[in-house]
Order: structure tokens, then C-alpha cells, then sequence
């Protein structure tokens, strides 16, 4: 069987996260999605609309994810990685070359973001009609 690893917040879910999550499903047999913890949010200085609890509960629900995992801190990846015997790391190519030491565990791969919707998008334009 191969193993697919992803990481992110996946907050605000949109289609941008799920066609993320499609292409990563069709490098492999088994996806994992790691997404950051509450806690890890807070040591980023990031705050997530939705708990990590909650988040969990949308991806798992998604068919193309198999696994959810929480990522506590920036170090985890290589542990990741080998513990869930993880052969394909997918990110997207905003991340290209940030991850290229996992090359070591795992074939690394980065996926074109999908034009026109970030989360960032999301909130910006949010503010915008709040503001409005």
C-alpha cells in the first residue's frame, strides 16, 4: 500500500483544499492529513475559525482522506513520516523546497495551488463585506 502524507490548517474548507486533497489521494492508496493542533496555532500566532476538533470532523468526512493526525510542532514531519511508513509528502508549491529534507524518508512533491481561493482570499474578502 502506498501512503500519502498532506499538512495545513484546513480551516474554512473550500474547493481549493479538497482538489488539494483529491491530487494528493491519487499519488497513492492511503492519505493522511496532518493539521495543525489549537496549541500549535497559538505558538505559530495563527487562530483558526474552527477547532482542531471540528476540523478533524470535516476532513474525516471527505472520502479522499483515510487518516487524520495533529501536527504539535514544526518537527514532527521526519517522525511522521517514518512512524505511518509515509512514502509520498504532498504540499503546495507555495511550500517548494521548504520540505526537501524529507527526501531522505520519502519522495517530496509539491502540487500547484488552485487559482483564484485561499483561506486568506476567504477572510480578506470577509472583512471586506463586513467593512463595507
Amino acid at each position: 500500500m502506498k501512503k500519502v502524507i498532506t499538512y495545513g490548517t484546513f480551516d474554512l474548507l473550500h474547493w481549493g483544499h479538497v482538489n488539494l486533497l483529491r491530487r494528493a489521494k491519487e499519488m497513492g492508496d492511503y492519505l493522511i492529513v496532518a493539521i495543525s493542533s489549537d496549541e500549535f496555532n497559538k505558538l505559530k500566532d495563527k487562530k483558526s475559525y474552527h477547532s482542531f476538533e471540528n476540523r478533524k470532523m470535516i476532513l474525516e468526512a471527505i472520502r479522499y482522506v483515510d487518516e487524520v493526525i495533529a501536527e504539535e510542532n514544526w518537527d514532527q514531519k521526519v517522525h511522521d513520516v517514518v512512524d505511518h511508513n509515509v512514502d509520498v509528502f504532498v504540499m503546495g508549491s507555495d511550500w517548494e523546497g521548504k520540505f526537501d529534507f524529507l527526501k531522505d524518508h520519502c519522495e517530496v512533491v509539491y502540487l500547484p495551488r488552485t487559482v483564484g481561493i485561499s483561506t486568506s482570499k476567504i477572510k480578506d474578502d470577509l472583512l471586506e463585506v463586513d467593512n463595507g
